[in-house]
């Protein structure tokens, strides 16, 4: 697959993140997903949401909440799997309104915000995270 494919991915994940009309001050994304708005990385096939309040509720009427694979708390997944939804975060303890209230807003979709991406990434430890980090790091020297 060519970037040009995964870019088109990456909006085609957004167009259907916004036709949930979930309250956008209810939820941000979370995973890989911040680096996308920067230009750092491409989306590729998924979108990670944590979500709270009327956002949960709303995600809660389009589908069945499941245990996640890890930690506590609930996933909703919805259009196939492209779309995760979570009501709370791992590893480790995660204020999910701080990562929603301190998150970075790109075209009326909160991101969470870069210094929280790191903490997760270091806290996650896999390869992808470390490659990551250095992507990011770069961006902010260079922002």
């Amino acid at each position: 697959m060519n970037k040009d494919s995964k870019r088109i991915t990456g909006e085609k994940l957004l167009e259907s993140l916004k036709e949930l009309n979930l309250p956008s001050e209810d939820f941000a994304v979370f995973g890989s997903g911040p680096m996308y708005p920067r230009g750092i990385k491409d989306l590729g096939h998924d979108l990670d949401i944590v979500a709270r309040g009327t956002a949960w509720e709303k995600a809660l009427e389009l589908g069945t909440p499941e245990k996640p694979s890890q930690g506590d708390g609930k996933v909703i997944e919805l259009n196939e799997g492209s779309i995760e939804i979570f009501n709370s975060w791992v590893p480790g303890y995660w204020d999910i309104d701080e990562l929603i209230d301190s998150a970075d807003i790109f075209d009326s979709i909160r991101y969470v915000n870069l210094e929280n991406l790191i903490k997760w990434k270091k806290a996650m430890g896999r390869p992808k995270d470390f490659e990551h980090i250095e992507l990011i790091e770069k961006y902010l020297e260079n922002n």
